[in-house]
This record gives structure tokens, C-alpha cells and sequence, in this order.
């Protein structure tokens, strides 16, 4: 039994709308980072056959490209997938007591919300901004869908990059007003 390996096996899928607008960051190298909430919404019946709901809060981190996107695309109320790894950390706080998190290391994003509903945010964004300015983007549309997909990974082909109908998936959210 001491022979015996086990995989390493770290991989998180989840649903959720964050609860505010990311925090972007750079390191002091310049390496930009995202950090945000999601609450993860679950619906059950009791033993009296009511139903209830159970939320669930989870922090995501998100670096490099995909921490731009996410300053780009995500607003409180937005719906994603976020695929990663869980992560944990550990700090010392100004009184000396040590806290730990556990958090997603995000690797992918799927935005969930339509298309217009982005586009007006960044559409309200641009009439902010001073003349001259421009607003940047780095993710790619799936144009099957109208979602946006990002990676930490662009080279890699997703299972999302095929011609799936939307219809196809459903997480259970298809009545979830934001």
C-alpha cells in the first residue's frame, strides 16, 4: 500500500455572479492581477418540501491577460464560469495572528452575460474617457455563442471552441435575474 501513487488532481469548475467589481493590481514587476467574489447560488427542498437556497462565496484571482480581460468585461451582477485550481495562502496580520484563504486560481473565464450588456458598460466607459483615449480589450468572442472566452492559455483549443448550441448547457441559472 506504501507504493501506491495518487494523482495530483487540483481542478475547480464553478458558476457565480460576483458580488462587486474586481480589484486589478500589478505586482511590482508589472504583472497585473485580478482579484474578485463570486457567490455561487444553490437551490434544494427541505425535509417539509420547501424550497431554500444556500450561497456560497468564493474568491477568485486571475493574473496576466486574464486579469485584463477581467477589468475590461467583469462589473458587479456579472455571470461566469471560472475554471482553476484552488489555491491557499497565508498572511500575518498587524496584530501577529496568521489567517489563511483558500481562493481559484483562475485559469479560464467564460463570460455568461450577453454581449450588450458589456459593450454598454465599455460604451459608457468610452464617453468618460478624455479624447484621444482608447479602450483595450483582450478577449475573443465566441462567435457561436456570443459569449466571451478567455484564457490564461490561448493556445490551447477548449471544448468550448467547437459548434455547440448554447440550448445544450444548462447550469441550472436559466432564471437567474441579475
Amino acid at each position: 500500500m506504501a507504493d501506491l501513487k495518487m494523482p495530483d488532481i487540483n481542478n475547480v469548475i464553478i458558476v457565480g455572479n460576483l458580488i462587486k467589481d474586481p480589484i486589478i493590481r500589478s505586482t511590482t514587476n508589472g504583472t497585473p492581477v485580478a482579484n474578485f467574489t463570486i457567490a455561487s447560488n444553490r437551490k434544494f427542498k427541505d425535509n417539509f418540501g420547501q424550497w431554500k437556497e444556500d450561497v456560497c462565496f468564493i474568491g477568485i484571482v486571475a493574473w496576466y491577460k486574464l486579469a485584463e480581460s477581467c477589468s475590461d468585461n467583469l462589473r458587479k451582477g456579472s455571470a461566469i464560469l471560472v475554471e482553476g485550481e484552488l489555491q491557499s495562502r497565508q498572511w500575518r496580520t498587524d496584530d501577529g495572528h496568521y489567517r489563511n484563504i483558500v481562493e481559484i486560481k483562475a485559469r479560464r473565464i467564460q463570460f455568461l452575460n450577453k454581449r450588450e450588456m458589456v459593450l454598454s458598460d465599455m460604451e459608457s466607459a468610452y464617453r468618460a474617457m478624455p479624447e484621444g483615449e482608447v479602450l483595450a480589450g483582450s478577449s475573443h468572442e465566441d462567435t457561436e455563442s456570443g459569449k466571451d472566452v478567455v484564457d490564461d492559455k490561448p493556445d490551447e483549443k477548449s471544448p468550448e471552441d467547437g459548434n455547440e448550441d448554447e440550448s445544450t448547457f444548462d447550469f441550472g441559472f436559466r432564471d437567474l435575474k441579475l
